[in-house]
């Protein structure tokens, strides 16, 4: 009997878009099982690939402007653009993204969010009255105070400005702009994780080794966002409270204090602008996966948000991916979660054939089981 199948996968990072994922699990899908019946929805929460996705969802144009990435070398920042409604998008892994960096040239401590500050600025001339941004797959570890610096705000210590965030441990108060905040528009932002600012889940702990952070680098960078949070609370009654503060290096803290923007999970939003809720009841099977399938998948992550949902709707869902992380907790989140690495290659012709790989791990769990 033929089935109803969603795949519905993130983007599978260095390696796949969301769209390329989808596409390999549909072909090796399909040469076990051809009769059933596969619908492709690629995801994204907030990181790589969100603003191609929402933009195709609600028909966006591309605008262009002139800024600087995460290490402040000249780059084109894009956004999305839909006049209808006066909404921007913007998707941080664009302008200040790890992926648009050299691996291993730059160390977080000289990176920062100010190039984002163009696209928001240029969104506000533009005319927009609500400013969509997702977060992740951010290079940076700032705390979104490059990105505040760009606004206008200064970070004071004993002896003036401090110009970089490695500095903040150091911080004694925060000054605010003068007028940029009334002319930004309404800013929604799309949180992949739920991590505090700082303490043992906060970013530079759990996602600072990501991006390049040293064992010994990791006391110093949250010594600095902690200090961050406590004068932020102190001068802009803004304290380091909210779940998705740590996102994106402190980015939703810094776009929660220093732009008043709203934090909701990315998922929400992707579900939202595509009927999720609705469109889940036509199907009798669920696939979804990204890069590695681990302890920050269930951490606020779509991935593991849909999971979670298909759960309560008693729908089986698969995960698929490069890497599963071998535990309770992953195994207890999906009907069946399986990895390329050990199942179909190692991890060095997994990142050279990634779509091969792919479409043969759906070939193998189609073929193995029965959902």
């Amino acid at each position: 009997m033929s089935r109803r199948i969603l795949i519905i996968p993130d983007k599978f990072k260095g390696a796949l878009t969301a769209r390329e994922a989808a596409e390999a699990i549909a072909d090796g899908w399909k040469k076990a099982q051809p009769d059933d019946a596969l619908e492709l929805l690629p995801m994204s929460d907030g990181g790589d690939g969100f603003s191609a996705i929402l933009g195709g969802l609600l028909g966006a144009e591309t605008r262009r402007v002139a800024s600087v990435d995460a290490a402040h070398r000249p780059c084109e920042a894009t956004w999305s653009w839909i006049a209808e409604t006066r909404t921007a998008i913007i998707e941080t892994a664009n302008i200040i993204g790890l992926a648009m960096l050299p691996k291993g040239r730059f160390h977080p401590f000289e990176l920062d969010t100010f190039g984002l500050g163009a696209a928001l600025q240029d969104a506000a001339r533009a005319g927009a009255e609500k400013c969509v941004v997702g977060i992740g797959g951010s290079a940076t570890n700032d705390g979104g105070t490059g990105l505040a610096r760009a606004l206008g705000w200064s970070f004071l210590g004993s002896d003036g400005p401090l110009e970089h965030w490695r500095e903040l441990e150091n911080l004694k108060s925060i000054r605010r702009p003068d007028e940029v905040l009334a002319r930004l528009p309404h800013v929604e932002v799309a949180v992949d994780v739920q991590n505090p600012l700082s303490g043992a889940d906060g970013c530079s702990a759990v996602y600072g080794p990501q991006k390049g952070l040293r064992l010994e680098d990791i006391a110093p960078a949250d010594a600095a966002l902690r200090r961050l949070g406590e004068v932020a609370g102190q001068d802009l009654d803004c304290p380091a409270d909210t779940p998705g503060d740590g996102a994106a290096g402190g980015l939703g803290f810094g776009l929660r204090c220093f732009v008043n923007g709203t934090l909701r999970p990315g998922f929400d939003l992707f579900a939202e602008l595509a009927g999720l809720s609705a469109r889940l009841t036509e199907f009798d099977l669920v696939i979804t996966g990204e890069g590695s399938i681990d302890r920050s998948t269930l951490m606020g992550k779509g991935v593991g948000e849909l999971a979670t949902h298909c759960r309560e709707l008693d729908l089986p869902c698969l995960g698929l991916g490069g890497v599963v992380e071998t535990s309770d907790e992953v195994a207890g989140r999906f009907t069946l979660a399986a990895g390329i690495v050990n199942e179909i290659a190692e991890e060095a012709e997994s990142m050279a054939r990634p779509a091969e790989c792919l479409s043969r791990l759906a070939e193998k769990v189609a073929g193995d089981q029965e959902f």
